[in-house]
């Protein structure tokens, strides 16, 4: 099994969301994060006075995927959360040793 981590612009989250759900993902969790990259945040006026934004916001989805889901997975969304801009996201990939459903006790891809 594998987690992937995808930071992403917040409004491309249904988007993202309906994708993973055609290609058979069940769950996910979503935070409301704030980061900058290449992108190195942006500046706005406020009432008159001009400002630095360092920290842009942004949402991280995390969803825990048996291997053979891992390739659709990224593929889904890299299509629904692109926009060719700058700031689109980042995707990371790690392993998972072992899931566990509370509720069940079931354990591996069985609890995912």
């Amino acid at each position: 099994m594998k987690k992937i981590e995808a930071i992403i612009k917040p409004f491309k989250l249904d988007e993202v969301r309906e994708a993973l759900s055609e290609i058979g993902v069940t769950g996910l969790t979503v935070t409301e994060v704030k980061g900058f990259g290449r992108q190195k945040g942006h500046t706005e006026l406020y009432r008159g006075a001009e400002y630095v934004v360092d920290f842009l916001p942004k949402i991280k989805l995390e969803i825990v995927v048996a291997e053979h889901i891992v390739e659709p997975a990224i593929d889904a969304i890299i299509k629904a959360a692109g926009t060719g801009k700058i700031g689109d996201g980042k995707i990371f990939v790690m392993p998972v040793e072992q899931v566990v459903r509370i509720r069940t006790g079931e354990t591996g891809e069985a609890a995912v």
